[in-house]
């Protein structure tokens, strides 16, 4: 049966169902949970966060499955093309954000093919660079990077990642050259840029903190225009000299398109309860995320303006993948 075909049976059992009963029945089994990207980077911290607090509320298992690859378009395309009955669930990220914008053909459309359900948390990035490197904030960097054109290598979680992309736009705000190399996951990216195998990057807070907290990696600037509150004395790159510079990473969790209604609400209603409590928005912070916790109809408009937002920087910068 094909995927369309399965989703008008399911379709006809909703419609078959009192408002309200397929939810309140929902989960009658162990629920797939798609993590785009591998164990240890910010979107596996935050897609095992989401099982977590999902199988405490409703007692069943919801298990992470971490698809990694295609900076995080193979996780994505599982979950797009999975029945739509609520028992594959996945976590979207900035990735769908900015593939749209880069990518001449892709399997599936991040709008069309996958339903939004919260976005969880947006996760300001820092601008981190090697300690043997000679250059302790975004001035010094950059004459580095002037001076030595395509010396400098910069890591990312893969081509079209979060990572990537606001490297790219800082090197075309700032007319540099310095070489990307592409990791599956931030976690590997890390590893090398600990060891000096590459000298700087963009790394989500809330992965790289403790390795800037133990000195193995140094923080010059913040991406967002506001600074990070956990680092209040770290400039962001816009402060530092890159006029209109802005931006960061984003997690949150979706499912396949035509997912009955009432099960997105009950899963949004359980995430959003838990992610606004006090204690987890501390720590959240602390991991170096700012809770969100939005509506189904607030992320798919928030989801629809990143793709814009990233369709500008790659056509500025003729970024195109295949």
């Amino acid at each position: 049966m094909t995927k369309h075909l399965q989703n008008i049976a399911i379709a006809a059992l909703v419609a078959l169902c009192p408002l309200g009963a397929v939810a309140q029945q929902y989960p009658s089994k162990t629920v797939r949970f798609i993590i785009p990207f591998p164990p240890g980077g910010p979107t596996d911290i935050m897609g095992r966060m989401a099982t977590e607090m999902l199988s405490k509320a409703t007692g069943q298992q919801f298990i992470a499955d971490n698809r990694a690859g295609a900076g995080g378009n193979i996780g994505a395309d599982l979950c797009a093309k999975a029945p739509a009955d609520g028992y594959t669930l996945c976590m979207i990220t900035a990735a769908q954000g900015v593939s749209p914008a880069i990518y001449r053909k892709m399997s599936y459309d991040p709008v069309k093919d996958l339903a939004t359900i919260t976005l969880m948390a947006s996760l300001p990035s820092l601008l981190t660079v090697h300690p043997s490197l000679p250059a302790k904030n975004v001035g010094e960097l950059l004459a580095l990077a002037r001076s030595k054109p395509g010396a400098l290598t910069y890591a990312s979680t893969g081509n079209g990642s979060s990572p990537h992309m606001l490297m790219e736009m800082f090197k075309f705000m700032t007319k540099t050259d310095m070489v990307h190399v592409p990791y599956k996951g931030q976690a590997p990216s890390a590893v090398d840029q600990i060891s000096g195998q590459v000298q700087l990057a963009f790394n989500t807070a809330i992965s790289i903190l403790p390795h800037v907290q133990s000195g193995r990696l140094r923080a010059i600037a913040v991406s967002t225009k506001d600074r990070f509150p956990p680092m209040p004395q770290l400039p962001t790159v816009e402060e530092s000299g890159v006029k209109g510079f802005d931006g960061g990473s984003w997690q949150g969790v979706g499912a396949p398109a035509g997912t009955p209604p009432d099960i997105l609400r009950r899963i949004n209603t359980i995430l959003v309860t838990e992610l606004k409590t006090p204690a987890m928005r501390e720590q959240m912070l602390k991991r170096g995320a700012l809770v969100s916790a939005n509506t189904p109809e607030e992320f798919s408009a928030f989801l629809k303006a990143e793709i814009a937002k990233w369709t500008k920087v790659a056509r500025a910068g003729n970024i195109s993948l295949n």
